[in-house]
């Protein structure tokens, strides 16, 4: 079993979980970890994305692309990148960009991007810096995008 640790959490490459006290363990692959090399402090904000989303959504499928890590279950419901969806002076150093499908616009001001590429099919970005925006709010919009990709 090979483990990494970064930024404070024990990075496990293999089946099971390294304990360690202070640690959020976190299982990963090598692509996640691969897909990483552009920016790897953001990093952290992925474990804590996943571990959450996980454990909301346990049945959520996970491909890592060239450009972005998706998550689905019969369909794309979201999906993780580095987009700049902010001018490059507003964007901080680190970031996550969540993209979230729904079926209606989301009003909300965290949404710094949303398009209608298809009849109520919308796709929000949201771009995240810091452990703390991925709260209940943003976890409530991925169920959401979840159960509607379900029903497609």
């Amino acid at each position: 079993m090979k483990t990494v640790r970064l930024f404070g959490i024990m990075i496990v490459l293999a089946r099971g979980w390294e304990k360690e006290e202070n640690a959020m363990n976190i299982e990963m692959t090598p692509d996640e970890l691969f897909f990483f090399d552009a920016d790897p402090g953001a990093l952290p904000l992925y474990a804590v994305l996943k571990e959450k989303l996980l454990s909301l959504l346990p049945e959520t499928l996970i491909e890592i692309k060239r450009t972005q890590i998706s998550f689905r279950n019969r369909y794309l419901f979201a999906a993780v990148s580095f987009t700049p969806v902010r001018k490059k002076k507003e964007r901080p150093p680190h970031y996550l960009t969540v993209t979230i499908m729904l079926p209606s616009r989301l009003e909300s001001l965290r949404v710094d991007a949303a398009v209608e590429p298809y009849p109520q099919r919308w796709t929000h970005h949201v771009m995240v810096d810091s452990a703390e925006e991925i709260d209940d709010e943003l976890l409530n919009w991925l169920r959401e995008a979840a159960a509607f990709a379900a029903i497609k």
